[in-house]
């Protein structure tokens, strides 16, 4: 081999990045699955990839997210298109779709809310898991709703017998048909109160701001999910909601406010009270 010949596993050896972002990049670059880091790994690679990948490993370094980068997120087992209009679909927001589909047993063609979709990987999980499911998505972002719309199209069987996605435009409930119940509704709206300093660090400098907080007290669009569920839903309907680390008993105490029973709070993974929700009094 040329000894001044560049191959994978060079790249990657001189690498500032962590090892999982880098090859990440270079699995994007290359289109090579994660083995072929392995068995490939010596081949020479040509100019143009090892500039690609090099630009890449810049913006990274520069503090852009890997997800922006490549353009994808892995989110309950499906692979989302992720653009700098969207929240990057995390880990701890799997906690919201494993309730609401819990809230789901035991009914038939359920009606699903989703308020504030974003890339739509709340409401595609939702879908993706219960094919039945008749589920409508709000957003005031145009942006938001076209890469939404372009993860169900793509992620979703077009025959499922609950239907296309409905997606919206529009604030909250403002825009929806007023004849609309639901048996579940969802969000994972902007809940970080402004001057947050996690706001001006990592990932989060490059996340569309609107959607990460209200420029005020972080609990804005809670309140107003909050009291415009109950017009919302059917009798015995639930209404799911992440927020902030430290604003699980204000969201209790907002839905108890509204008449809403049983509010309670679930834990992530990292013992942090994610997100809390009731049930609508039959």
């Amino acid at each position: 081999m040329n000894a001044n010949a560049v191959t994978a596993d060079t790249l990657l050896r001189a690498s500032p990045l962590p090892a999982l972002e880098a090859r990440v990049l270079l699995m994007h670059v290359l289109g090579w699955r994660r083995t072929e880091l392995i068995t490939r790994g010596d081949e020479t690679l040509d100019n143009a990839q090892v500039l690609a990948y090099r630009a890449l490993e810049a913006r990274r370094a520069h503090g852009e997210p890997v997800a922006q980068l490549i353009g994808r997120r892995e989110f309950f087992g499906l692979d989302f298109d992720v653009t700098p209009d969207v929240l990057i679909p995390r880990p701890e927001t799997e906690l919201l779709v494993e309730t609401a589909l819990a809230a789901l047993d035991g009914l038939t063609a359920p009606r699903v809310l989703d308020l504030g979709t974003g890339s739509g990987a709340i409401a595609v999980a939702i879908a993706s898991a219960r094919p039945d499911a008749r589920i409508w998505t709000v957003d005031r972002s145009a942006a938001a709703l076209a890469v939404a719309k372009r993860n169900a199209q793509r992620l979703l069987d077009a025959k499922r017998p609950g239907g296309e996605l409905v997606f919206v435009a529009g604030s909250w409930y403002d825009t929806l048909d007023p004849s609309l119940r639901f048996e579940v509704i969802v969000s994972n709206p902007p809940y970080i109160a402004s001057g947050d300093p996690h706001l001006e660090e990592g990932d989060l400098r490059f996340e569309p701001r609107g959607a990460l907080t209200d420029e005020a007290d972080g609990l804005t669009a809670l309140r107003a999910i909050v009291a415009g569920a109950p017009a919302r839903l059917t009798p015995g309907g639930v209404l799911w909601v992440e927020h902030g680390y430290d604003q699980a008993s204000a969201v209790r105490a907002l839905l108890s406010a509204q008449g809403f029973a049983d509010a309670r709070s679930h834990r992530d993974l990292a013992g942090i009270e994610r997100i809390s929700g009731a049930r609508l009094p039959n």
